[in-house]
């Protein structure tokens, strides 16, 4: 429904908001918006015409709130993970301003192009009530009964996964959230709106400039001082305070964790790495996992004392600097001397993932290396705004770097003797590992196998392969070239090797093999910001087996529902989102197993993986 607000006696002129009316009428010049009839003239009050501004914050149009009304109920359909009703606000108050703005420009088109033309147009002043009444009436009970609609989905979603789910009481307090956030931000952007109007009419005056050019000239002033206090002020500020709040942390020593004794870990006293130039997930990486006599004691079976070699930001100078000492610290622990090898490209913080190094060392008696550097010390969603060109540089220099030395290694061995050598990448840590790459065909030529884990959507081999899949098959769990070499899959059965097999019992998987875990729940996978004004193909498909079938994709609001899911990625149970769990020792035992693996050695496994992830506490 698409009436024009305010008083149907001030005339025919077009206006965007009611605020802007009074604007206008409180202006000593007659100059703070169109014109919607006579304008009082002479100086008022200052205090008068404070007042006529304040009324005018607390107005509204009513096509804006029809149409915020319904980005607000798109919003609380369901998206990939369940939602407490306090971001669920926050994502209804930033939607329903996005349907404000829609439905301002959608009233002031009709007026322009169709109302403004009709005779019966403005209607009365008691009918235009009358509508405006029973439109918000229909709207406060519809957002209600959505409320109470999506508190059901947000409880089949959390069944989903093994959560406990919102209850529909407490889901109402969204609604108060909502319009909080809703009034915040429509108030910014009047401040910003007369701001310009303001600047209008006083360029006017002082040079003659037509009004309507004069206004435009304000729009742009405004705005540009808008974007100079964000980009040169906020922006630089809050990641001036971002940058000492993780670098401190990076400095620390996370809580339990001592140096190792080991010499065949970076930071121990044999090492060439310094303890304390590590950075704090360096630390953790290095002190933590298996020893020696643990893994003889878990397994039953002889082992080795696996080799962690690590290189933070302080161990040198420069990403040079730091290659140059991760090769000399290879060539002291002679890592080439193991049955298998890992390079891990590290998410932001330089964080390597605890379940993949130990089911790794599990599956190999220790007889491993697993090499990591750090890029940053800023978490993934950070450093994936700001520098995703540096991790997939910095993937490249440490692969390039274990290669060029693995290639030195075993120069002059027989095929047999040399170790396998693979990547494992998750989160930013696939951006950083794809970037050692041009191809599936250069990564076949470089390394034995590659398990990456929670693909960011944006990642450039990825998204090549995906939009390349089969005629036929879903993006969510799309086949590529039959599967002879990457393949994607959701969960443990997804990743069984034996899959497609040939008549002769040979497996169609071809190594080097490569394969990508993406879970249908995972915002990091689906998130895109072209979400704002397409569909993605994987929201036309079939959902997978822990995504509702309710989920909708909607203009603008689909893409903050998704944004939303990324700061509660990691916070549900195994084998959801973002939280990959055990999924990891699976697609090892699908890319890197030995020859002799099979599947009930996996379930081992997996047990004492649990065991260990028990006692150790949860994963950061």
């Amino acid at each position: 429904m698409l009436v024009r607000p305010g008083d149907a006696g001030r005339g025919t002129g077009t206006a965007v908001d009611s605020a802007a009316v009074d604007s206008a009428a409180g202006d000593s010049d007659g100059q703070g918006g169109e014109a919607v009839g006579s304008v009082v003239a002479g100086r008022r009050p200052r205090l008068r015409r404070a007042g006529r501004w304040a009324a005018g914050l607390a107005k509204f149009d009513i096509t804006g709130v029809f149409f915020a009304t319904l980005f607000l109920c798109w919003s609380l359909t369901p998206s990939l993970l369940p939602r407490g009703w306090l971001f669920q606000g926050l994502i209804g108050g930033i939607s329903a301003a996005l349907g404000y703005g829609t439905g301002l420009l959608v009233g002031w088109a009709v007026r322009r192009i169709y109302l403004d033309r009709r005779t019966w147009w403005p209607l009365p002043r008691r009918r235009l009530h009358v509508v405006r009444v029973a439109v918000v009436a229909v709207c406060v009970a519809a957002t209600l009964g959505m409320l109470v609609l999506s508190s059901m989905w947000q409880r089949e979603l959390a069944a989903l996964m093994g959560m406990e789910g919102a209850s529909t009481g407490g889901y109402i307090r969204a609604g108060l959230v909502t319009v909080g956030v809703l009034a915040a931000v429509v108030t910014l952007v009047r401040l910003l709106r007369d701001a310009a109007l303001w600047t209008g009419g006083a360029l006017a005056r002082r040079t003659g400039m037509p009004r309507a050019a004069a206004v435009v000239v304000g729009a742009f002033a405004v705005a540009a001082m808008a974007l100079v206090l964000v980009d040169e002020v906020l922006l630089r500020v809050t990641e001036g305070v971002t940058n000492r709040i993780f670098s401190a942390n990076n400095e620390a020593t996370p809580p339990g964790i001592e140096q190792p004794l080991q010499p065949e870990r970076s930071g121990s006293a044999a090492s060439l790495i310094p303890w304390d130039t590590l950075g704090y997930e360096g630390r953790y990486f290095v002190a933590r996992g298996w020893r020696q006599d643990e893994l003889q004691r878990q397994t039953g079976a002889p082992a080795r004392q696996p080799i962690r070699l690590y290189v933070g930001l302080d161990s040198a100078p420069t990403p040079q600097d730091r290659m140059r000492l991760l090769r000399d610290e290879m060539a002291r622990t002679r890592a080439f001397d193991r049955e298998a090898v890992v390079v891990v490209p590290t998410t932001g913080t330089g964080w390597v993932n605890p379940t993949a190094a130990e089911a790794f060392e599990l599956m190999y008696g220790g007889d491993t290396a697993i090499i990591a550097s750090q890029y940053s010390y800023k978490p993934s969603a950070v450093s994936f705004l700001t520098d995703r060109d540096a991790a997939a540089a910095a993937g490249r220099r440490l692969i390039d770097t274990v290669h060029g030395a693995y290639e030195e290694a075993v120069a002059g061995r027989p095929e047999g003797d040399r170790p396998k050598l693979y990547v494992y990448g998750e989160s930013l840590g696939v951006t950083a590992g794809e970037g050692a790459f041009d191809s599936l065909t250069d990564i076949r030529e470089t390394v034995d196998g590659v398990l990456w884990v929670g693909p960011p959507n944006s990642s450039r081999l990825w998204r090549s392969i995906v939009t390349r899949r089969d005629p036929g098959t879903d993006e969510v769990e799309p086949t590529y070239a039959g599967g002879l070499v990457a393949r994607f899959a959701n969960d443990a059965q997804d990743m069984r090797a034996d899959e497609r097999e040939a008549a002769d019992g040979e497996s169609m998987w071809l190594r080097p093999r490569v394969l990508y875990i993406q879970h249908p729940s995972d915002p990091v996978v689906w998130w895109s910001t072209d979400l704002l004004v397409h569909r993605p193909a994987w929201l036309s498909e079939k959902p997978g087996y822990d995504r509702l079938a309710a989920m909708r994709w909607f203009p603008l609001v689909t893409f903050w529902q998704v944004s939303a899911d990324l700061a509660m990625a990691a916070d549900v149970p195994d084998g959801h989102g973002h939280n990959y769990g055990t999924q990891v020792l699976d697609g090892w035992a699908a890319v890197a197993a030995p020859s002799d693996w099979t599947d009930a050695d996996t379930e081992r496994t997996r047990v004492l993986l649990r065991r260990a992830r028990e006692h150790q506490g949860p994963e950061k």
